[in-house]
């Protein structure tokens, strides 16, 4: 077994000897380049699915910065490879697509872009309101450092380039499209994500599970249609369903360790036509969060217990009770190699500072489609944060002033330079140190 302080000291060895220039190499390429294409990524945001301009530029991007781009990869997805002599083959993910938001954040390069919706059909605007724009820009940084430093590393670079993460379906895509037959399997498979809710700049890892897992579900009730005035002649899914969603509080509540993390949220709740008509069918849908497959199946196993079962304290026969079905977007958690997250502290600690590496747990159950790319097989991983709010920012939220703005919302806005600056500047330490072994 090879001692902590052992790790320590090789990490230290193994730090590139261009850490002192690094910072000040990104600050330089972002001034003459990156900080233009940050604002070309979020003035043009495109949906799940349909990052055609996105994927364009961003192949673009990576054949100019010496990289071997293929396109089409499970969609609009892009690998691109830089072969530099014998040593491990290490991916860096960042993902790509925006959300139907319409941007209210007041900033001079605010999104005013529309897309035709795949899901719905509606033309809708669209905005980076998750921060997408800076982990694109920030890759483009990252092969563009990468190739200019061949001689203080060895091996083959895979960048992929995601699509439809807010959907969680470009990862699988990419797996399915067999990226790992076409250009090998990685030895380590990295990722970060921007975050609101860390300073800007400041490299937020976790030895645990920084995503949860996810389980998009739906709930059908199936009732016995009425006149509202003669409630006794039929089934209320209403009220069936209302029953449903106050019982499915006590799965976490009731179900799980008090310390086992797990979330059941009904966040949509359709029924009826008209005031004073009794429905005969309600659809519930629910997003259900875990962190490891246990808790997964005490959740998914005790809604479709409950639905069924409320179903026949309501009287409905056996062929008609709710049907619980479970989406195909599911995802498992992200659990980070605890070791390897050690190392990579170490080396960012080294090379960017002491002060620029915290360990504060997520406060959320956010989802991600990055396991797809880590297990099955498993495949030695880190997922980290990069933090992109102001300290300010916080200071004012904290004297009762405006709040900082969450992902998803259309008040959104992220601190470019010191974002994309501490993203590509850790991933190219993460990269060397790996890949100077």
């Amino acid at each position: 077994m090879i001692k902590p302080y052992t790790w320590i000291a090789l990490v230290m060895l193994a730090v590139p000897a261009f850490a002192d220039d690094l910072s000040q190499a990104i600050e330089k390429d972002y001034d003459g380049h990156l900080a233009q294409l940050f604002d070309f990524f979020h003035r043009n945001p495109e949906l799940s699915t349909i990052e055609f301009k996105t994927a364009k530029r961003m192949a673009e991007e990576l054949r100019a910065a010496g990289f071997e781009v293929t396109e089409n990869v499970g969609g609009t997805g892009l690998v691109a490879m830089l072969e530099n002599g014998e040593g491990p083959l290490v991916m860096m993910r960042a993902d790509m697509d925006g959300l139907p938001v319409e941007e209210k954040s007041g900033l001079d390069n605010a999104s005013r872009a529309k897309q035709i919706d795949p899901i719905t059909g509606n033309e809708v605007f669209t905005m980076h309101a998750c921060g997408h724009d800076v982990h694109i820009t920030s890759l483009v940084g990252t092969a563009r450092q990468m190739a200019a430093r061949k001689d203080e590393w060895q091996g083959t670079l895979m960048l992929v380039v995601q699509p439809a993460e807010e959907r969680v379906l470009g990862a699988r895509a990419m797996r399915e499209d067999g990226i790992w037959e076409r250009f090998g399997q990685p030895d380590y498979a990295l990722a970060f994500h921007v975050s609101s809710s860390d300073v800007a700049g400041v490299i937020n890892v976790q030895e645990g599970s920084p995503y949860a897992g996810a389980d998009t579900v739906d709930i059908i009730i199936h009732g016995v249609g009425a006149h509202g005035a003669s409630p006794h002649r039929g089934k209320d899914p209403i009220v069936l369903g209302s029953q449903i969603v106050l019982a499915l509080q006590t799965l976490v509540s009731r179900e799980l360790s008090p310390r086992d993390p797990g979330v059941v949220t009904v966040g949509s709740f359709h029924s009826g036509t008209k005031h004073n008509i009794i429905s005969d069918r309600a659809h519930l849908q629910l997003t259900v969060r875990n962190t490891s497959v246990e808790t997964r199946d005490v959740l998914l196993n005790g809604i479709k217990r409950i639905a069924e079962n409320m179903g026949r304290v309501a009287g409905l026969p056996e062929d008609r009770l709710p049907e619980v079905i479970i989406s195909n977007e599911s995802v498992p958690p992200v659990n980070n190699d605890a070791a390897l997250a050690r190392r990579l502290k170490v080396a960012w600690a080294e090379a960017m500072g002491d002060d620029a590496v915290v360990d504060i747990p997520t406060k959320g159950m956010g989802a991600e489609d990055f396991p797809f790319f880590a297990q099955d097989p498993d495949i030695r991983s880190v997922y980290w944060a990069i933090g992109g709010t102001p300290q300010e920012d916080f200071d004012t939220e904290m004297a009762g002033g405006t709040p900082v703005p969450s992902h998803h919302s259309p008040l959104f806005k992220i601190s470019p330079e010191p974002a994309i600056v501490s993203g590509v500047e850790s991933t190219v330490v993460a990269l060397t140190t790996l890949m100077a072994e």
